[in-house]
């Protein structure tokens, strides 16, 4: 082999460090059986909005559903995207210059960080946090710093303000957030959205929120949007989908929406990368945005996932789980076990009929002893049997 054969075929230097994704493997292990516990992958057993699947299916048999136009998404959809956000955030966008509609919310996350980090910038990231938000970081040539979630038995997982602050830096040019975090199921408060809004001012830093999850929140928390925050509207790129809250995973339509200014290149990134949000999804997502019931639908959705959550604490009661504040999973920390999270996977999911994932590449160090438990798309009936598995494999 030649020197610039050599040259040609070895790795981008910008997959470095990047591993793999382990929920893949889970789950081939344990397709195919029926009693085997699916608690690895973001998934959910609840059925979309009426309006939606119906839109859908009319979607099927029509010409302008089956079209890369328009490129940012269809006029009504991003109406109805701009307004949802500014609705929640008590702020009002611009849908043909403040909203462009993705290819899911995770298209959206690397078209927001395309369009506002350079190589070698830091963006700050909570630990831990979604892979995918993670990786995305190094993916866009940036470098992720780590704010971390600290656990309280008594206040649950809390968002470490005096590390979150230590992370600014003078390459620093963005904070990158999800709430409800994932997969810890922290949830920021008041106090945490006004720490964060602060160090945005003081730094001139964007704030990219990933509101996937947004009022999926549980013990009656309260919900903030941090757009709505004094000064914070143009700073935020808030980055949503159908996908949870409407349980639309496979229709791959999200949008992002925030200042006019960065949106245009959000939407030139978004060109040149996808191209265009799913054309035959985009009529369901309106559907499920504009419907009647749209608040009623979700929060009917959040009690039987505050069920299943309840559900899964009672049988772990016994074990160091985490419990989670919102979002669809919760985290068993391995270390007071005597064991790393990816071991008790294993013994799990080869001794217990449990698949479940470890968090190896989800944080830092500390990453490598959480498990994550899923508990979105099992009947909380199912979800009772968890302590008798743990207990045969422990």
């Amino acid at each position: 082999m030649s020197g610039a054969e050599g040259r040609g075929r070895r790795p981008p230097g910008r997959l470095s460090g990047i591993p793999g994704f382990d929920i893949d493997a889970v789950a081939r292990a344990a397709e195919g059986d029926p009693d085997i516990l699916r608690l690895e992958n973001l998934d959910t057993d609840l059925r979309p909005p009426p309006a939606a699947l119906a839109a859908t299916r009319a979607a099927l048999e029509s010409p302008a559903a089956n079209s890369y136009l328009p490129f940012t998404g269809r006029g009504d959809l991003r109406a109805a995207a701009a307004r949802h956000v500014g609705r929640l955030a008590g702020r009002t966008y611009d849908p043909d210059r403040e909203c462009v509609i993705t290819a899911g919310g995770t298209e959206g996350l690397l078209n927001a960080l395309l369009a506002t980090v350079d190589p070698g910038d830091e963006v700050i990231v909570t630990d831990p946090t979604y892979a995918g938000m993670l990786q995305r970081v190094r993916l866009a040539g940036a470098t992720p710093r780590l704010a971390p979630w600290a656990f309280d038995p008594a206040a649950g997982w809390r968002l470490d303000l005096d590390a979150l602050a230590g992370c600014v830096g003078r390459r620093t040019r963005a904070l990158f957030i999800m709430n409800p975090s994932m997969p810890s199921g922290g949830v920021l408060d008041a106090e945490d959205w006004a720490a964060v809004a602060e160090l945005c001012e003081r730094h001139d830093l964007w704030l990219i929120y990933n509101a996937a999850m947004e009022r999926i929140l549980y013990d009656r928390r309260p919900y903030l949007h941090p757009a709505g925050l004094p000064g914070m509207r143009d700073r935020t790129l808030t980055v949503g989908s159908v996908s949870k809250e409407y349980r639309m995973i496979g229709w791959r339509v999200g949008w992002v929406v925030g200042p006019a200014a960065v949106l245009a290149d959000v939407a030139k990134v978004g060109i040149y990368n996808v191209v265009t949000g799913v054309g035959i999804g985009q009529p369901g997502a309106l559907a499920a945005l504009t419907a009647a019931d749209e608040a009623a639908n979700v929060a009917a959705s959040v009690e039987r996932w505050e069920r299943r959550r309840e559900a899964v604490l009672e049988a772990l009661r016994n074990y160091p789980v985490r419990p989670a504040a919102g979002g669809w999973s919760l985290l068993v920390d391995t270390r007071p076990l005597g064991l790393p999270a990816r071991e008790l996977s294993t013994r799990l999911l080869t001794g217990a009929g449990v698949a479940a994932t470890p968090m190896d590449a989800w944080g830092g160090p500390d990453a490598a002893s959480l498990l994550r438990i899923v508990f979105s798309r099992e009947p909380a009936v199912r979800l009772r049997t968890l302590g008798d598995r743990f207990a045969h494999v422990l």
